[in-house]
């Protein structure tokens, strides 16, 4: 039997040869049979074409309900695709109980795989939801990364209108719970461990920063992001803010978010986003790391306090003023946390409040990169060499507490004039003066 293909062909040979004329040795009948066979043949397949595109269909529609479709991560990587069911079997249903944290970018919940494998699943929440080809050229570029001091990507799971990460799992939270928290910690936070997990920071962002291309910018460095393991070493988390810096640029310009209190300025009011905006959010860091202190914390004299109601943007930058406050009065070391035992190196603590007070400095080009920040941190750059800006909004605030501190002075001054110029006048002033007291205070008794 001749094929669709051969019958076209043959049908197109036939036609050309009726117009050729009587030349032709095929018949006018022969033609019209051709021709007819062949367009019950080409409708037959097409028919068939139909029928076969609608059961693909139907079959497509029937094993994906939602809009999204299942897609696997484009190019070969490193990383595991997990089934929704093996999540929820891993979580126990994604039990409250196994909830270990929660944020803006969803909820994270412990489990534990068929092969015995501790991991955290983080679930994602509609608000941080990306198109779903966008959420996984991000995994691609975050699969293809690997350093001691981040945390590791296991998997994900695209399933329907499910986005998760699985990472692994490490036993002693994060910074923010354990050495910020307000709940008692049995963990010890000595010097050298502070040093330690300041120095893991450090080159973990300066791996982002200047060990992968494209560079990266983590946009969200706090210390509820900087968990721990069982040896206490830092692993930078959650790169749900993640941007990818293309080679040559300076910046992307995208929109703000983060945690207040370690935001750039330039990034908190332009929306640019640098390398320089991550070591800004270092630099708040390493001074509640070495202060054992929030960056929001509100431990400040009645005065400043009081002060403190005229500038809000400061309200969660307490640390960031207060760490400055002191260094212009040369007493740095007053910062340090005082829960430090005796292994503690004050030096060392006050050099490294130095790095944290020039990494936050307003203009970007004066904050080190993180390669400099390692260098300053361990000694091999000398950090008195380095010249310290002081923010604008701070330098401000002490602007006033200045003038107020004088107009306080004026005051106090002004009262003690007047009482001498009283103890110096005439016996009669001073008599009349008792007399009006003394009738003053027996209307205040009768009263």
């Amino acid at each position: 039997m001749l094929s669709c293909l051969e019958l076209l062909t043959l049908a197109g040979a036939v036609a050309a040869a009726g117009l050729l004329g009587s030349s032709s040795r095929v018949t006018a009948a022969v033609q019209a049979e051709v021709i007819e066979l062949t367009a019950l043949r080409y409708n037959s397949l097409r028919i068939s074409m139909s029928c076969f595109s609608i059961f693909c269909k139907k079959r497509r529609a029937t094993r994906q309900p939602s809009s999204h479709h299942n897609e696997d991560v484009p190019g070969g990587t490193n990383i595991t695709k997990y089934t929704y069911k093996e999540l929820v079997r891993a979580t126990d249903n994604f039990n409250q109980s196994n909830k270990i944290g929660e944020g803006g970018f969803g909820s994270v919940y412990k489990g534990q795989l068929r092969n015995g494998t501790i991991i955290a699943v983080k679930v994602l929440s509609t608000e941080s939801r990306q198109g779903v080809r966008e959420f996984l050229n991000e995994l691609v570029a975050f699969s293809g990364i690997s350093h001691d001091n981040l945390v590791k990507l296991y998997g994900y799971c695209v399933e329907g209108d499910q986005r998760i990460l699985v990472y692994n799992h490490l036993e002693n939270n994060s910074l923010a719970q354990t050495l910020l928290g307000s709940r008692h910690s049995n963990i010890q936070f000595n010097w050298e461990t502070r040093v330690n997990i300041c120095l893991g920071i450090a080159r973990g962002l300066e791996y982002l920063h200047h060990g992968v291309s494209p560079h990266i910018v983590h946009r969200d460095i706090k210390a509820s992001n900087i968990l721990l393991d069982r040896d206490l070493t830092p692993k930078i988390s959650d790169f749900g803010l993640a941007k990818l810096l293309p080679p040559n640029a300076t910046h992307v310009s995208t929109r703000v978010a983060g945690t207040l209190g370690y935001l750039a300025p330039e990034y908190a009011i332009r929306g640019q986003v640098t390398r320089k905006s991550d070591v800004y959010s270092f630099g708040v860091l390493l001074l509640e790391i070495v202060s054992g202190r929030s960056n929001s914390d509100t431990r400040l004299a009645y005065e400043d306090q009081i002060l403190l109601e005229k500038f809000p943007e400061i309200t969660n930058g307490v640390l960031l003023l207060q760490t400055w406050m002191y260094y212009e009065q040369g007493i740095l070391e007053k910062i340090i946390d005082r829960s430090l035992g005796s292994d503690l190196d004050v030096a060392q603590g006050c050099r490294f409040l130095k790095v944290g007070l020039l990494c936050t400095q307003d203009v970007t080009r004066h904050r080190p990169d993180m390669s400099k920040v390692i260098a300053l941190l361990t000694g091999e750059t000398d950090v008195e060499s380095e010249r310290i800006s002081k923010p604008a909004i701070i330098s401000d605030f002490m602007d006033l507490k200045i003038r107020s501190m004088r107009k306080a002075n004026d005051i106090a001054t002004s009262s003690t004039f007047l009482s001498s110029l009283m103890a110096h006048s005439s016996p009669m002033l001073s008599n009349e003066t008792t007399q009006a007291s003394m009738t003053s205070t027996g209307i205040s008794d009768r009263e």
